[in-house]
């Protein structure tokens, strides 16, 4: 099938400035995200930014970039700039792929674009996995996402969810242990969409759901569209946000 990667970088980072040209393993780490991406089934790999240096460094790595404003309130307003920007057209599949995360498995790229191909009434494609713990039930930092029958998502929260009551109850409403009987799963942050979705979504005013909850994926739910869920056939690692996150990934890479 035919699909397009758009993978975002911005220079400005409250805690990381510079974060997509620092160095990882002697390249830039959005070099790391870019041959990665090209590993996919993807028939192109677009860089858009709104900083020079990154273009510069995009170009030096011999990638094809696409300069965008630096004003956008959101990462799909600026994929929706770039689809429009290059002419897209509304049933075309694109997958956003962070600037962050150098060392994401192909295979789930492809998995997401597939999965939006095989159902058509869906706008959007995304992936989770398990949750084992307690404690990741119960932090805000992890999404928690919960589907239907066919893999649609119901909803998406910071809040442990959904909530096992008689389990909860007979610790006086505190859990230590995850009970039996149910698969919580984390959302990962990696999305197929459909062009004609994109173009809808930077039309709709965010929606009270994604302003109290700060995840921008309620504003499509709010606004009736379907986002199919499955679990991702390979983990990706954690992204990097900050100079230790780098350098613990520059660790993992030289044990490797």
């Amino acid at each position: 099938m035919s699909f397009a990667i758009v993978i975002p970088a911005r220079y400005a980072s409250s805690r990381f400035p510079g974060k997509p040209l620092a160095l990882l393993d002697g390249r830039p780490m959005l070099q790391h995200v870019y041959e990665r991406a090209c590993q996919s089934e993807a028939k192109r790999v677009i860089i858009a930014t709104d900083d020079e240096r990154i273009a510069s460094a995009a170009e030096g790595f011999g990638a094809e970039v696409c300069m965008t404003s630096a004003d956008h309130p959101s990462g799909t307003d600026r994929l929706q700039e770039v689809v429009s920007k290059l002419g897209f057209f509304a049933d075309d599949i694109v997958v956003n792929v962070q600037g962050d995360e150098p060392m994401i498995p192909p295979v789930i790229i492809n998995q997401v674009a597939h999965n939006l191909k095989a159902f058509p009434e869906a706008g959007i494609a995304t992936l989770s996995e398990p949750i084992d713990t307690v404690e990741a039930l119960l932090n805000p930092n992890v999404v928690k996402v919960v589907s239907d029958s066919r893999g649609m998502a119901l909803y998406f929260s910071r809040a442990p969810m959904p909530w096992p009551r008689d389990a909860a109850k007979a610790h006086n409403n505190s859990l230590h242990e995850l009970p039996e009987g149910f698969s919580w799963q984390r959302h990962i942050g990696l999305y197929a969409y459909r062009v004609k979705l994109l173009n809808d979504f930077v039309t709709w005013p965010p929606a009270a759901l994604e302003l109290t909850e700060c995840l921008e994926q309620l504003r499509a739910l709010y606004n009736g569209v379907r986002i199919h869920v499955e679990p991702a056939r390979e983990a990706p690692p954690a992204g990097v946000d900050t100079p230790a996150d780098l350098a613990r990934l520059q660790q993992l890479m030289e044990r490797r």
